[in-house]
């Protein structure tokens, strides 16, 4: 079973969020407003964008 691979987009600035949200965003491989990452869709990744959603929109 080969794993799927999901777009991220960063939708939000950054401004105002908390240094832990920040490095949330950072480890996902973020730095610019709607700038796009892919990553395998594992329980870890879905982790991190549950924890930031509100910042992030999940593309494909």
């Amino acid at each position: 079973m080969a794993n799927k691979q999901i777009k991220i987009k960063l939708t939000r600035s950054l401004i105002g969020a908390s240094e832990a949200q920040r490095k949330v965003v950072a480890a996902l491989g973020l730095t610019k407003k709607d700038q796009i990452v892919e990553h395998y869709d594992s329980p870890t990744i879905m982790g991190m964008v549950n924890k930031v959603s509100h910042l992030l929109q999940v593309v494909e």
